[in-house]
């Protein structure tokens, strides 16, 4: 439990042993120098901190003779200084409340007009199941506009030849993608595919948490859990939880999950066997519902253990029945998207809210939320239960841990 805070007349006054400190790029940080933690948001407020990028008038930085610190200095009266005086002049990133966001997208918005006019040059994004369907158009859409992306995905081939065709279509989009080998049905392949990426990246913009299955027949992957399951959630928890190190304040983690989410059956007290259902337990629809409250859950959670490095971090659903390869593991389904495919969302309009959580700048400063149309949006009622978020994270932690060793 955390220890309380000391009381005091100013909210904004900093408790014993903290200091606050500020980057180059003017975002503001917090030192404690007991626990010799730092982090992005305010002890006391919880909200974040900006200051202009620039020294106020007649003051200059160097660098101190003997100790290497930065020291500021007063050029009128060479008054020297180790706290940055950009500080005094520090406001609160106050975004609006969320009932104030205002709807600049809906339903007939595609990917590409989310991000009309945006230049994405220097942002890096991993995608997981980016090599077709809503995944592709996601990774498509942020390479045309300059973002370097890591296809994380079990098929080498299929990668290749999706980002072929971003080659074909704009050669410098093409050579921004690149291949990561991850299979979500191994956590072998999870841990080797973060190891991959963090030898190669020192950050990421955007982690875009997008692979799912749907439908499949009851099948347990070889680290024994039931295979819908570890895909769609305790993959990608581990994968998000080994990632951590390349993610900071700017970043965003985005979970793609479903309105299937509210029909989830899924106890309040669930265990173990109620996340990974043995056979005689199994049904592939429900099996993808309570996956995708998974997502939510532990969205939710994420944003809560992550707030104070301040990062982001959304859960969204796409669309209902985009055609996509989602639904090619049994031919029913299949029949049943191609029906009502002239009624639902093109793949490109399936991508659009991932765009918008990943990218759009009015969400700054917001985190644990969920969206639908490019709008937040409420989740379910078991979705926002902080004892089954809590629980999830616990559970997942255990699996994982006993699994791997």
């Amino acid at each position: 439990m955390p220890v309380p805070l000391p009381e005091s007349d100013s909210e904004d006054e900093l408790p014993p042993a903290w200091e606050e400190r500020a980057t180059n790029d003017g975002f503001v940080y917090y030192v404690n120098h007991q626990s010799k933690t730092t982090q992005w948001t305010h002890p006391r407020t919880g909200k974040m901190k900006r200051v202009s990028g620039d020294l106020p008038l007649g003051w200059s930085k160097h660098v101190e003779e003997g100790t290497g610190k930065i020291i500021f200095v007063e050029d009128a009266t060479q008054r020297k200084s180790y706290t940055d005086p950009r500080l005094a002049f520090a406001v609160e990133e106050a975004p609006q409340a969320v009932g104030e966001l205002r709807q600049r997208f809906d339903s007939g918005t595609n990917a590409l007009q989310v991000l009309h006019g945006r230049d994405l040059s220097g942002k890096k994004a991993l995608i997981t199941g980016a090599n077709a369907g809503i995944g592709f158009e996601t990774a498509r859409s942020l390479a045309l506009h300059g973002c370097e992306v890591i296809f994380a995905c079990r098929n080498e081939l299929a990668s290749k030849e999706a980002i072929g065709r971003i080659f074909a279509e704009k050669e410098v989009a093409g050579q921004k993608c690149k291949f990561v080998k991850l299979d979500l049905a191994s956590l072998r392949s999870v841990r080797d595919c973060a190891q991959q990426v963090k030898a190669e990246f020192k950050h990421l913009d955007y982690l875009i948490l997008n692979a799912g299955v749907f439908a499949l027949p009851y099948s347990t992957t070889g680290d024994g859990f039931e295979t819908t399951f570890q895909v769609s959630h305790l993959s990608h928890f581990y994968l998000t939880n080994l990632l951590a190190d390349l993610l900071d304040h700017t970043s965003r983690v985005v979970v793609v999950s479903s309105e299937s989410h509210r029909f989830s059956r899924l106890p309040s007290d669930f265990s173990e066997t109620d996340l990974s259902p043995s056979a005689n337990k199994y049904w592939s629809m429900m099996a993808y519902n309570n996956a995708k409250l998974l997502n939510v859950l532990f969205a939710c959670e994420l944003s809560k253990r992550w707030k104070t490095r301040g990062i982001s971090v959304f859960a969204l659903h796409p669309g209902n029945m985009v055609s996509s390869q989602l639904s090619r593991n049994w031919w029913f389904y299949r029949l049943l998207f191609a029906i009502v495919r002239p009624f639902t969302k093109s793949l490109q309009q399936a991508a659009s809210t991932t765009i918008y959580c990943a990218t759009a700048p009015e969400l700054n400063g917001f985190t644990g939320l969920y969206f639908n149309n490019c709008y937040v949006c409420d989740p379910s009622g078991p979705s926002k239960n902080e004892r089954m978020q809590q629980s999830l994270w616990t559970l997942s932690e255990k699996m994982i841990e006993r699994a791997v060793k």
